[in-house]
């Protein structure tokens, strides 16, 4: 394009002054009257904030919308829900025993442990085992502890009492009477069971027939006692301090091992095996701190269109001197020379001869010197440690020095160019 007609570049010229004028002006009118430099200041500034208070709302409509994640409180030992089992979680621990609290299995293993020698050192009470996923319960059935299993169905119990099958999946809760020789239950007495009853073949024993079928069923296999528990009912805050729900529950848990208490939480259920240690990602990031992502970028966006300069079409414009390629180079040897700087100046006048020599002599940019220096020699007068000399020698230690090597270097180019 050209540049425009020297009346429209006058009245441009004279726009931009008319607009500074004013804007002086105003600043001065300004600092003159408080009130209205305050004015001035929010008319700049009201943008800006419309836009941080418009985030601020739209993060906070998204926080309250957004809903609180799900939890499990069934049998959950920190719940004071009527489900939970607070009450006896502290009624252990004022008798002594450490309760542990686990949320995962990969928590439940790591207080678990092992010691080493087979023998189990915790008890492990896996609340809802039906929320696990089948590789998760295979890497409990080879924990190192005794384990109570509340509720478990066909699937939990393939892989973590074996011997045990369902017999009725849905029986009542209610009283029932223990009915059987085991310690813990005959204590107990009368308790709110039911909810699954098992089959239990000759080796393990059954408590508490509901409908013909055990409620509870307990048996010892490789130096652990593996209990089963049909419903959790006895244990929950609510039915607690019912019957004999609380010794039984007491009697159950009489170790002296640290109790391990695991409440699966309900996502279990559709998680799948873990494939491996799991790096941080976009997929960690809740859906709402993408939404608060996306609203600081338009934020952003709009910001950067309102402070963005407007430039005009571009021109060409017409240099005011013409500076010879002569000068441009003595004005480099001239800083050069001041600065002293032999060594920069050689390692130019190397590097350009090179440059141009290179293609005739049918070598690479990055060929190493020996070649670079036999090829010279095939095609000058000189020898081969004269040509290293004047091309890879040390840098020249005074003017004199740079003045012959500039020459040798230009004799050299001619050399290999003439032939």
């Amino acid at each position: 394009m050209t540049a425009p007609p020297l009346d429209t570049a006058a009245a441009v010229a004279e726009d931009e002054a008319a607009t500074r004028q004013a804007g002086t002006d105003e600043d001065q009118s300004a600092a003159a009257d408080p009130a209205a430099g305050q004015a001035t200041r929010w008319r700049r500034w009201r943008l800006p904030l419309a836009l941080m208070a418009l985030i601020v709302l739209a993060g906070t409509a998204i926080a309250l919308l957004t809903p609180a994640p799900e939890t499990n409180s069934y049998l959950d030992p920190a719940s004071n829900a009527a489900d939970g089992t607070k009450a006896l979680a502290d009624i252990l621990s004022e008798r002594g025993f450490q309760v542990l609290l686990a949320y995962s299995p990969a928590r439940a293993l790591a207080d678990v442990g092992s010691s080493g020698s087979g023998a189990p050192t915790a008890t492990l009470v896996i609340t809802s085992p039906d929320l696990l996923t089948s590789a998760q319960r295979a890497q409990l059935s080879l924990a190192d502890a005794d384990l109570l299993l509340v509720g478990p169905g066909s699937a939990s119990l393939a892989m973590l009492a074996p011997p045990v099958t369902v017999a009725n999946p849905h029986a009542p809760i209610g009283p029932a009477q223990p009915s059987c020789l085991l310690t813990a239950p005959r204590l107990a007495g009368s308790a709110d069971v039911g909810g699954i009853t098992y089959n239990t073949p000759g080796d393990v024993d059954g408590c508490y027939p509901v409908g013909g079928y055990p409620a509870l069923a307990r048996y010892i296999t490789d130096d652990r006692t593996v209990t089963i528990l049909g419903t959790g009912a006895p244990l929950t805050n609510g039915l607690l301090a019912n019957d004999g729900n609380a010794a039984l529950a007491l009697n159950l848990l009489n170790t002296q091992h640290r109790i391990v208490w695991l409440t699966p939480e309900p996502a279990a259920a559709y998680a799948g095996p873990p494939a491996g240690p799991t790096a941080p990602g976009p997929s960690l990031i809740p859906w709402a701190a993408w939404l608060v992502v996306l609203q600081l970028c338009v934020a952003a966006l709009v910001t950067a269109l309102w402070r963005a300069r407007r430039f005009g079409p571009l021109i060409t414009e017409r240099l005011p001197v013409v500076v010879r390629a002569s000068e441009t180079v003595e004005g480099h040897a001239r800083l050069y020379q001041s600065r002293r700087a032999r060594d920069r100046a050689a390692a130019a006048l190397r590097d350009a001869m090179l440059r141009r020599t290179r293609p005739a002599l049918g070598l690479a940019p990055d060929a190493p010197t020996d070649a670079v220096t036999n090829q010279l020699a095939s095609r000058s007068r000189l020898g081969s440690q004269k040509i290293w000399a004047i091309v890879y020698g040390p840098p020249p230690a005074g003017d004199a020095e740079l003045v012959s090597l500039a020459r040798n270097l230009d004799e050299l180019e001619r050399e290999v160019r003439s032939q």
